[in-house]
């Protein structure tokens, strides 16, 4: 079953977004343990205005565990995304400077795919395309015409995954050190 994320969802949220994370070698996993990422991750959740917060995504839920997610943004909302995340990592005693991101990841008006993840035991079900197949409606909710993201172009699994799902390339971005394809879809 697909629904909106809650906030009682923060510590599985953190659980994918973390292998998102790990895959993207961000700076941050060097300077911080994996189990405060966690924490860290978890509580921002509860933010509704974080790049991660509940108000941003789906859950897939299987017998009441989460089996995956996906979360987004519109284009217009990256320049703050990441303002709620200086709270917490406060409250966890370290730098409010430490950041995920530094890169620009959206294209203008478009609304951005930040993160979708698949529990390792749930993998090869359809849950991804299932959830590709909601996105449309949380960015029509935000306005927007087009769905933009950023597929490593290493991942050539997940390219084929997305391309299936109507997304074109139309550029490329440099994210942590890594090529990325930016692919959109145009909506109906």
């Amino acid at each position: 079953m697909i629904r909106l994320a809650t906030k009682e969802d923060g510590a599985a949220i953190a659980a994918l977004v973390l292998v998102i994370l790990k895959d993207m070698e961000l700076p941050l996993l060097k300077e911080v343990p994996e189990a405060t990422v966690l924490s860290i991750l978890s509580q921002a959740v509860a933010d509704p205005n974080y790049r991660y917060g509940y108000r941003r995504g789906l859950v897939y839920e299987v017998n009441g565990q989460v089996a995956g997610i996906a979360f987004g943004y519109p284009a217009e909302a990256e320049a703050t995304i990441d303002q709620p995340l200086t709270t917490v990592l406060k409250a966890h005693g370290l730098s409010e400077e430490l950041k995920l991101f530094d890169e620009q990841e959206t294209l203008p008006d478009e609304w951005y795919l930040d993160s979708i993840s698949v529990a390792e035991n749930y993998r090869g079900l359809g849950i991804g395309s299932k959830l590709l197949t909601e996105l449309p409606k949380l960015a029509r909710k935000d306005g927007k015409k087009v769905i933009g993201l950023n597929v490593d172009a290493a991942n050539p699994d997940a390219r084929r995954l997305y391309e299936r799902h109507g997304f074109k390339e139309v550029g490329q971005l440099t994210i942590s050190a890594h090529l990325y394809d930016h692919m959109q879809k145009q909506l109906d």
